[in-house]
């Protein structure tokens, strides 16, 4: 299993960004402690886990504490330890992937007006669990994020480079993956 952990803090003097190590990880408290290792001071601490181009998971503590996570799909969990580690635990779904997919397709015309309506705007099989609005006071609402993961052929790298783009932290992000 082929993952990018990028851990990304903001304090007073803006966005930094490290890849973090998850390897040694044994629960999600662990993993929370390494995205406070990144920065013990931090005013917000962001965890983007991208695992084979399929998974996306997001973690969030403010100034260290109140842990909330995101999954862009629940499958993840069975996928992979790293998965269960992240998001097997989340019970809740983040939303019902039909809220997503008919707003998606009423702002497009709606599927049967389009010429391509055999090629699906939303991936309906997405089952995202966890915390969807955790970045909604940083410009990404729970109902962008949830378009985001489920649109078909986004990979988890183009929703983290999206999101970066809004919050400020775009720079910082590609810099680890180029590293």
């Amino acid at each position: 299993m082929s993952y990018f952990a990028a851990a990304v803090v903001r304090r007073p003097s803006g966005w930094t960004a490290a890849e973090v190590d998850l390897s040694g990880a044994g629960d999600i408290d662990e993993v929370a402690d390494l995205l406070r290792d990144v920065d013990q001071d931090a005013e917000i601490s962001l965890l983007f886990v991208e695992s084979d181009d399929a998974y996306l998971a997001v973690m969030r503590l403010d100034e260290g504490e109140d842990l909330r996570v995101f999954g862009s799909d629940s499958a993840f969990a069975e996928e992979s330890r790293l998965g269960a580690l992240l998001v097997g635990d989340i019970k809740a779904p983040a939303l019902e992937i039909d809220d997503v997919v008919e707003p998606v397709e009423r702002a497009a015309g709606g599927a049967d007006d389009d010429e391509d309506a055999d090629e699906p705007t939303v991936d309906p099989d997405a089952d995202p669990v966890g915390d969807a609005d955790l970045l909604a006071d940083l410009g990404i609402s729970a109902h962008r994020l949830l378009t985001l993961c489920a649109h078909e052929g986004m990979l988890p790298a183009d929703v983290t480079a999206e999101i970066c783009q809004v919050i400020g932290c775009a720079t910082e992000v590609e810099e680890l993956r180029e590293a």
